[in-house]
This record gives structure tokens, sequence and C-alpha cells, in this order.
């Protein structure tokens, strides 16, 4: 049986033809394959990367059951070695070794590479996320204690002790700090850090590059160093006293760099085909950037947002120098101390009672269940791109759909029912005297 190619088209079928000479033999149709061809260069069957085919999914149970018993082999019976992260490291190069062999055996060398480095991606990725569960999990089990309680919510430190129950005292006044000290430092931060990036992809020049240096640098400063600068510009010079302003204004030194490189990355990925049509219809350069750059590139500077939050809404060592300790609520951002929940964590866990311990991982639960609070919200903000629309305003647009169609049909029915007008009339026929039938008849009778 020799397979017959046809390379009449960019992608023809191989089937088993009869040796003979015949027809293909109907009953091999199963056993098709595609074959691409460019410019009439067979380049063979595409290669499956993205799919998971049922062989594979059995030699990468294999190769982890080899790399686990080659693990156990080495450090339980070869060599007196001890188990943990060695342990881990010795059955993962393992299971590299035995999947790769075990791929090679049905397939070519490129997609070996591929199933390999799928293999190392997907690891990579379920390594983060479980760190990133981990984490989460082992905060609310340490807090659980003082989470059930709804004092912890609702009332300060001003009357508990170190000494006192969970059910006296709670971080109400570190909460109401730090959203207080956030929405100060994003109010400063969100317009100044898209304006500058908008200069440093709109505008350009020379100075542009020296602010995106400058700004680049500051992405790497020292948290305590920001503390430091606040502390002597503003407290030492202007305000003579920590409080919440001065705290946010560090919080704004640390997140302003985050957000200015993000979306900086973010404005240069938008299509410059959309600002050539726009300036072909006649927009100008701001409207351009109004109503086609900042639409587009929506969803990435939400993103941006985000990550300059999650940048400053756990910052310690800026809000320990400016804000200061304090048990009680403290509204006004300019006079008096105000703690926020990572600092209140910080002063939880260094008490030695177990109560005070177990209020500082109910902080910080707290704490990780507001990030992802605010994370939602910005997604929800600016989750979608231009043109999609959500289920509502889907609705909306159905809905006028309809109502123009109705009205559309109403006019055409009254219209037909009006009928047309005599002079407008394409079927009337033409004036006798244009006819020139009628010119020769009357030079005939004359």
């Amino acid at each position: 049986m020799t397979p017959t190619v046809d390379a009449g088209g960019p992608a023809t079928d191989i089937r088993r033809a009869d040796p003979t000479g015949g027809e293909p033999d109907p009953r091999a149709s199963a056993q098709t394959t595609r074959i691409h061809s460019v410019e009439g260069v067979e380049v063979g069957p595409r290669r499956r990367v993205r799919s998971a085919r049922l062989d594979d999914r059995f030699n990468v149970l294999g190769a982890a059951a080899a790399g686990i018993a080659v693990a156990v082999l080495l450090f339980g019976w070869f060599t007196p070695l001890s188990g943990g992260v060695g342990w881990v490291l010795v059955a993962f190069v393992a299971f590299l070794g035995f999947y790769a062999l075990l791929v090679s055996l049905s397939s070519d060398w490129q997609e070996v590479k591929d199933r390999v480095m799928a293999v190392l991606l997907t690891s990579a990725g379920v390594i983060l996320f479980g760190s990133l569960v981990f984490v989460v999990a082992f905060t609310i089990t340490r807090g659980q204690e003082a989470l059930p309680h709804l004092n912890f919510f609702t009332q300060s430190m001003e009357l508990a002790g170190p000494l006192d129950g969970l059910d006296l005292g709670g971080i109400a006044h570190a909460i109401l700090g730090t959203l207080m000290q956030i929405t100060m430092a994003l109010i400063v931060t969100v317009p100044l850090g898209i304006v500058t990036a908008l200069f440093l992809n709109e505008v350009g020049g020379p100075f542009a590059r020296f602010v995106r240096t400058i700004s680049d640098a500051m992405t790497a400063l020292p948290s305590i160093v920001a503390g430091l600068f606040v502390y002597s510009a503003i407290i030492v010079l202007i305000t003579h006293q920590r409080s919440g302003f001065a705290a946010s204004m560090a919080i704004t030194v640390m997140m302003l760099p985050i957000v200015i490189r993000a979306s900086d990355i973010v404005l240069r990925l938008v299509p410059g085909n959309l600002r050539e049509a726009a300036y072909a219809l006649g927009s100008t350069r701001w409207r351009t950037v109004w109503h086609v750059v900042l639409p587009t590139a929506r969803p990435g500077l939400a993103t941006a947002v985000i990550l300059g939050t999650a940048r400053g809404i756990g910052e310690t060592s800026p809000v320990l120098l400016t804000s200061g300790v304090t048990a009680v609520v403290n509204l006004n951002p300019f006079e008096g101390p105000m703690i926020s929940l990572p600092l209140q964590v910080f002063d939880f866990v260094k008490s030695p009672e177990p109560t005070m311990i177990a209020r500082g991982f109910g902080a910080a639960a707290v704490l990780l269940l507001l990030v992802l609070a605010l994370f939602y919200i910005a997604r929800v903000i600016g989750g979608r791109g231009p043109g999609q629309l959500s289920r509502r305003q889907q609705l909306r647009v159905v809905a006028a759909s309809a109502r123009d169609h109705q009205r559309i049909t109403v006019r055409s029915a009254r219209g037909r029912a009006a009928g047309p007008p005599e002079s407008s009339s394409p079927l009337a026929s033409p004036p006798a005297a244009s006819s020139p039938s009628a010119s020769a008849q009357k030079e005939t009778s004359s």
C-alpha cells in the first residue's frame, strides 16, 4: 500500500491507494491525514501542540511514577540523604527525562521539544498557583480564631489590651486607615501616571527619554527610601507630625513608577493604524487620544492600576515612618496618626500573646480579601475591550434596533397607503409634444 499525494491545493488528502492502481480504498478514509503546502512545497502534517492525546496522558503518568521511584531509590536506599527540596528537585528532573524518552518513542524531535516545553510551562503555572493558594490558605487558617467575631470588624483596639480575649477589640481603625490612604494615593497616582505615559508615547522627544529613564530607575526604589524622603520633605518641613496624608504620599511614591511603566507598555501596544485612521478623518491629536487610544488601552490601563495598587497597599516600612501607630479611629488624614492594615499586622504579630498573633493573622486575611476585592472592581471597570458590550448593553442595543425597525415599518406602511404623487410617478408618460412621431405627423399634415 503506497500513499498517493494530490498537490493541487494548499491542503490535500493522503489516502491509501490500491496497489493495482485502482481507486482509493473508501474503508481507509478514517486514516486520512492532511498535508499543508506553501507554494507547492510540502511541509508535512500539522503538529498538535496544544491538544493532548490519550498516549500523552499515559506518558505523563508513567514519567511521573518513574521520577518518584528514582527519587525514592536515591534518597531512601542508595544514599542516606534527607528529603525536602532536594527530593522534589530530583524527582522533577527525572520526570522530565523519562517523559522526553517516552515521547521520543512515537514522535519526532520537534514534537519532543514541544511537549517538554509545554510540561515546563505547565509546571511553572502550577507552582505559582499552588504558592498563592498556600499563602492564602495558611493566612486564613491561622486567622480563623479572630475572623468569626463580628467585633473584629466593627471595633478598634482603643479599649482592648494584649491580655483581652478575641471578643473585645478589632481592626476597624486599620481598615478605615488603609482605605483612606490608598484612595488618596490613587487620586494622585492614576491621573499623573496615565498622563505621564501618554506624554512618553504621544509627544516623545529628549525630555521624554529622560522621564522614562527616571521612572524606570524609581521602579527599583527601596520602600524605606521613599518613606525617608516623605518624612524629610513633608513631616519635618511642613506638617511636623505623622499623618495619613504623609503615608499616602509615601505610597504614591511607590505606586507611581509602577503605573507609569505598565501604562507606557500598554499604550505602545495600541496599533498605529488606529491613530492614522483617526487623523485621516480629520481628528486632532488629543481627540484621537481621548476617543481612540484610551478606549483601546483601557483593559491594560486597568491592569497597570491593579499592579500599582498591589504594590502600595501592602507597604509597611514607609507607612511606619510617616503614619504612626494608633489604636483609635482617626478620620482626619491631615492631623494625628492613622494606622493601616500592614502596619497593624506588624504591630500584632510582634506581641508574644496568642490572641494578638491571632488578631495579626486575621488582619492579614482581611488585607488579602481587600486586595482581591479591589482587583475585582478594577477588572469590572476596565476588563472589557473596545466594542465588547455587557449583557445589559447588548439588550439595550437589541431593543433600540427593534424600535427603529418598527418605526421604519410604520412609515413605509403609511407611505404605501397614501400612494405616490402624480408628479413624481415614474410610470407617467412623457408629453405628446416631445414625441418624435407626433412631430413628424404634424409636418406631414401641414
